[in-house]
Order: structure tokens, then sequence, then C-alpha cells
């Protein structure tokens, strides 16, 4: 039964770490590709800057890899058994399908742990370092922000225009600045110009040579020959350090968040002198105030403590499943794990999209897909080790 129980876990695992090492490199590229295009078209980002940034973003998309990779590889592990007759054997020897895959279910156990530890500490840390580096990088490396022929309009109240840049050395640099409603009011052109960073003020200062300012407003034009400076603020949304999403928050801040927000719908109290039908309709304003308050941030608690159960849900039902199926081919095991990951996570989604609505129950709702998963798994399970 060692021997046995060996074989079949190390399958299982030699198999996960091929799915788990797949489906990371297929999204770190989806999200790298998406967040530093910009460095990476503009030449700005050196191959430490991306491997720093890949080292930051591993913890937070393992948290969706592993679970998705658990069910493929059980899927992958127990058709290729039941297709080459193994599973026949085993129970020919006398062996149930429970006693067989116990050691699966216990690592499937131990996984969700280290799941955990991933959802509700490592993972909202590294994201959050992740959009730290990349501002901090945008704002000292400011001309991979700016783009060759292009008007860029990521500096509120202005629209800049660069002809060609090379490093913090711009040509052809025009500034075009709007007031509250959008419309030019003015222009500014130089033949060239510098650009340096502002980092604790979140902004951009260019050095601009040889200008020439026309007033669209009054219609007049001036030249300046000496160097003037033009200071372009970033965009409040560039700063993830300003307001850090709830996604983004661990486990502990995210319950202390909760506290913080109970405690100040709390402090809120109906009038006094108040009739008793106007002390009733008080108290469930402050009640549906308070729903509204923490419902956001308890979803996102329960999303990330449900999220770690993942991995027993996806090999309870992915045994069973893998051993119906009977194929041995990878293609099939892979396109079930991809619709069976796409029922999983939609729960989840819906229950985000749900957290204003607190008479729903949205945070609930996220758990869903682990009741499901386990039950129906469970009784596909029981129903396999009676062959049925």
């Amino acid at each position: 039964m060692k021997t046995l129980h060996f074989y079949l876990t190390r399958q299982v695992l030699a198999t996960l770490v091929m799915t788990v090492t797949v489906l990371t490199f297929v999204l770190l590229l989806s999200n790298v590709l998406r967040e530093i295009l910009s460095l990476l078209v503009s030449g700005q980002a050196t191959i430490g800057l991306v491997l720093q940034a890949v080292a930051l973003l591993v913890p937070w998309v393992l948290a969706f890899a592993l679970p998705m990779g658990l069910l493929a590889a059980t899927l992958l592990v127990f058709g290729r058994f039941s297709a080459d007759q193994e599973l026949t054997a085993v129970r020919a020897g006398g062996v149930s399908l429970v006693a067989l895959v116990t050691p699966v279910l216990l690592l499937s156990a131990g996984l969700s742990c280290v799941s955990a530890l991933v959802n509700l500490q490592i993972a909202p840390q590294c994201r959050v370092a992740y959009k730290n580096l990349l501002f901090h990088v945008g704002l000292e490396r400011s001309s991979s922000l700016i783009m060759e022929d292009r008007y860029l309009d990521d500096f509120p109240g202005n629209i800049l225009y660069v002809a060609r840049k090379s490093g913090t050395n711009l040509q052809g640099v025009e500034v075009l600045g709007l007031d509250a409603e959008g419309r030019m009011t003015n222009r500014t052109h130089a033949a060239r110009a510098t650009v340096e960073s502002d980092i604790t003020n979140n902004r951009v200062v260019l050095r601009l040579y040889e200008v020439q300012r026309y007033d669209l407003v009054n219609f007049s034009s001036v030249s300046e020959l000496d160097v003037v400076s033009q200071t372009l603020t970033n965009k409040p949304s560039a700063l993830p350090t300003l307001s850090v999403p709830l996604s983004d928050l661990t486990f502990r801040q995210l319950w202390q968040k909760l506290r913080d927000l109970e405690h100040l719908s709390a402090q809120a109290r109906p009038i006094a002198r108040a009739s008793a039908e106007q002390l009733r309709e008080q108290k469930r304003q402050l009640e549906t105030v308070k729903a509204d308050l923490t419902m956001p941030v308890l979803v996102q608690i329960h999303r990330q403590v449900a999220l770690s159960f993942g991995c027993i849900g996806f090999t309870l039902i992915g045994i069973p499943l893998g051993i119906r199926a009977h194929r041995r081919e990878t293609s099939a095991g892979v396109a079930l794990a991809l619709i069976l990951s796409l029922i999983y996570y939609s729960f989840i989604v819906l229950g985000q999209s749900l957290e204003t609505r607190p008479d729903l129950a949205p945070q609930l709702i996220v758990w869903l897909p682990d009741f499901i998963f386990q039950a129906v798994g469970a009784v596909l399970l029981w129903r396999a080790n009676r062959g049925v």
C-alpha cells in the first residue's frame, strides 16, 4: 500500500509542478505585458526591473494558479490511471478508491494551508509592493511615461506631445494648457527639453529650452530664450500608495478596517425625544448605513478565506471526474479544468459584484463554489468508490 501511495502521490506532484508552472507563466505574462508594457516599449525597463516585478507578482498569481493546477493535475493523473486500467488492477487487489486517494486528499489539505498563507498575507503584500514599484519606477524614469509622437493626457490640465526622445532628453515638445472645461487656453512649444522627477509631490518637471508661448485666448505670443520650467502633476489614480484597494489588503488589515468601520457606525446614535416609531426607523437606517460601510470589507474577508479552500474542492471533484472521463489526452483534462475553474471563479466574481447589496448576502455567495464543489465531489467520489 505504501508503494502504491508513493507512486500516486509522486505522479500528482510531478503533474502539479508542470500545471502550476504553465498557469503561473501564462498569468504572469498577461499581467507583466499589460502593466509594464509602456516601460518595455520605451526601452527604459531593465532586466533587473522586470525580474523584480515578476518576483513580486508570483505570490499573487500563485493564489489562482495553485488551485487550478491541482485540479488539472488530478484530472490528468486519474484520467490516465483509469484509461490504463491501473484503477481496475488496484481494485482487483482489494484496495478501495477512498483508501487509494487518501494521500492525495491530505496533500490537497496541506496545499489549502499554503494557499491560505498566500491569500491572507503574502499575496496582498507583494501586490502592493509591485504597484508601488511600478509607480516609483514610473516617476524615477519619467521619460518612460512619455511616448514619442503621441499626445498624452496623463497630466490633468495639460496635454503633452513629444516628437522625439532619447532617455531624459526630449525634442519637439508641446504642452497644451486646458481650462476647467477642457478647452485649450495656451500652447507652449520648445525645441528641446529635459525631464526630471519629483517623487515626493507626484509630479514631473520639464526644463524647456528655446520656448515659444502662445496665448490662445488673447491671441498673443512671446519668445523666451531662457530655460523655462513646466511642472506637470500626475493623475491621482496613478498613486497606489494613497489608496490601497480592499483586494490588496491582508487579512489582518481587512479585519482592522472592519472593526474601525463598525466603531465609526456605532458612534451614531438615534436622537433623543423621539417616538418609538421614529426610533425604530432611525435604528433601521443606522443598520443600513453600517451594512453599506462594512459589507465590501466583509466580502473581501470571506473571499480570501473561501479561496483558500479551493484546493480541497478541486481535488474532491477532480478525482472522480478524471476517472469518469477515462481519457489519457492532456488536452481533454486541461479543457475540463478550465471549464470547472471558470464556474468556480464566476461565483467569486458574482459575490464581489454584489458587495453593495447587503440584502443578498454576497459574503455567503463567495462560499457557494466551495460548498458545491466539495459536496458534488464527495458524492461523485462515493459513487466511484462503489463502482456506480
